[in-house]
């Protein structure tokens, strides 16, 4: 049988800032470190064609902040893949700011193979923007939008940011009803997780954060409102129309293969895992891939698949594994479904919004 297509993930360790909430690997591009860094992914890139030699259906540049290294770099890394792997009709996206519409040419990313952006727009809200330490406006927003379809690139996710210090529902809906009435057909609403090694976690005490029945409260509130719009809520923290999904996304949630290009981005690749350490200097000077082990067990596949609101079904279980879902599964299950968090059916096991919130408990129980 022939290999399904794989992903491809360019981590993009540069920023000009560090928000305060984020715990992603990024650096300052300071004196030639962009060009460096370019050349050493090109290179990465061609060393690992032996390893994959299979088509590659989605490209992701996520950062950090991809637009630093200008569109010449952009283009360089995109043609460099196309030129190793054959393509098979790949959705290629880059993570980009609101407010990069005044320092990057839209057409250009259109030009060289760009057909998804990213925006990491959090909220409409100024207030919320500034205790998120964000640097645009909902002008930029705006802006970026609009130049973003002018140049033909229509595909466009945004980023909202839930569960944030002293955000009323009032706020999150008044972001939720910008996205429904600008047409976005992808969102990605996220609830607000304080991470070690950020400075929201050295401030936390100090930040006014909803408690959990709050999170939950809205988190749920969310839900409802783009669901009666018209969105399908098919991953936890992911919401899209007209079949939209991000196709780079699914493939971890599918347990597909990836191959992640840049220090600290992580690959699955012929049943192994591995990544490269979070050290820019480490990728450019002496890159090597450290192993995580073995993946794609039974598992490891049904929490992935968990996530996603099509859960476990039994076709696809079948056609991985040979067998069906084990039943033990479907007894466990049954309390879950009883309360709410589990739906049952005949073609498998998926959890409900309600059980989406409580999902790292709710998988445990079923599966380990």
């Amino acid at each position: 049988m022939d290999k399904k297509p794989i992903g491809i993930y360019i981590h993009v360790p540069f920023c000009a800032g560090k928000c305060p909430y984020c715990n992603f690997y990024s650096v300052e591009p300071e004196g030639n470190l962009i060009n460096l860094y370019t050349e050493a992914v090109c290179k990465e890139i061609k060393s690992n064609l032996g390893i994959c030699a299979v088509p590659v259906d989605s490209i992701y540049l996520g950062g950090g902040t991809p637009a630093l290294i200008e569109i010449k770099n952009i283009d360089k890394i995109i043609n460099t893949i196309y030129k190793c792997f054959p393509m098979c009709n790949p959705e290629i996206t880059i993570e980009l700011n609101p407010s990069c519409h005044s320092a990057i040419d839209f057409y250009e990313l259109k030009k060289i193979g760009i057909n998804r952006v990213s925006l990491g727009m959090q909220s409409i809200n100024q207030h919320e923007l500034n205790k998120l330490g964000r640097s645009h406006t909902l002008s930029d927003t705006e802006k970026s939008i609009y130049n973003l379809r002018e140049a033909g690139i229509h595909n466009i996710s945004l980023d909202i940011m839930a569960a944030t210090p002293n955000q009323t529902e009032a706020d999150l809906l008044k972001s939720l009803n910008f996205c429904t009435d600008n047409f976005i057909p992808h969102l990605s609403v996220y609830l607000l997780k304080i991470e070690e090694s950020t400075k929201f976690f050295k401030i936390k005490d100090s930040l006014s954060l909803p408690d959990e029945d709050t999170q939950a409260k809205i988190y749920l509130l969310a839900d409802h409102f783009l669901t009666s719009h018209g969105y399908k809520h098919y991953e936890i923290s992911n919401f899209c129309k007209n079949d939209m999904e991000s196709k780079h996304n699914l493939k971890y949630w599918n347990c597909d293969e990836y191959l992640g290009i840049g220090p600290s981005a992580h690959s699955f690749i012929n049943g192994k895992r591995f990544f490269y350490k979070n050290s820019l200097s480490e990728f450019i000077e002496n890159p090597f891939q450290i192993s995580d082990g073995s993946g794609g067990s039974l598992e490891e596949y049904c929490m992935l698949r968990l996530r996603l609101k099509d859960g476990l079904n039994e076709k696809d279980y079948k056609m991985k594994f040979g067998e069906n879902i084990p039943r033990i599964f479907y007894e466990r299950a049954k309390k879950y479904a009883d309360l709410g968090f589990i739906c049952l059916s005949e073609h498998g096991i998926s959890l409900t919004p309600k059980g989406f919130l409580v999902s790292n408990n709710l998988i445990s129980k079923l599966i380990l």
